[in-house]
């Protein structure tokens, strides 16, 4: 793969994270955007649809998680890292997924930052964040 071609990969996989982000509201059902938005610690939490809440924050999480991935590939070449990735990201979504239910179901105006920070990791690129300066620290060091 030329360079050219790699920057070309890269610089759509980042843009298409980003028009994920950008186009939230009309790609995904979470009441939760407008809810942190505001004075959040200080309101009841919103009515939702836990069964349809679920659906997309587990599909946003899979699109991202994706993404993550052909990023990792283009950027290291290295089948090894995607696979220990995609256990990363497996593990980490049935985590957070089990504690962002337990928020959803139970919710509490004292755990609403700690469930604002899990809901992060499961709409955003966090793990991506995370997981490319440790490979390219140790492929430095390797």
């Amino acid at each position: 793969m030329t360079k050219g071609l790699k920057y070309m990969l890269l610089f759509v996989l980042v843009l298409i994270l980003i028009l994920i982000r950008f186009y939230e509201d009309q790609l995904f059902y979470d009441p939760y955007l407008t809810f942190f938005q505001n004075d959040y610690l200080y309101i009841d939490s919103p009515r939702r649809e836990i069964a349809k809440l679920v659906g997309f924050t587990t599909l946003r999480f899979v699109l991202n998680s994706i993404i993550s991935l052909a990023i990792l590939f283009i950027v290291f070449k290295d089948k090894s890292i995607v696979k220990f990735s995609s256990i990363v990201y497996s593990i980490s979504f049935i985590v957070l997924m089990l504690v962002y239910l337990y928020f959803v179901i139970n919710p509490r105006q004292e755990d609403y930052y700690l469930f604002f920070n899990v809901r992060r990791f499961l709409i955003q690129p966090i793990i991506l964040i995370l997981l490319l300066p440790a490979f390219y620290y140790n492929k430095l060091k390797n």
